[in-house]
């Protein structure tokens, strides 16, 4: 229960900030390549 609140709020969040689905594709495409960038250190 606690798990799905938490996931909830951040997925709102994360879509409230985003005001188009390109800019989400953007926001997600960022995420990614910080993730890559931490990774490959």
């Amino acid at each position: 229960m606690r798990k799905s609140l938490l996931l909830l709020v951040t997925l709102s969040i994360l879509l409230s900030a985003c005001n188009t689905i390109s800019g989400f594709g953007r926001d997600v495409e960022t995420v990614g390549e910080a993730i890559q960038r931490k990774s490959s250190r």
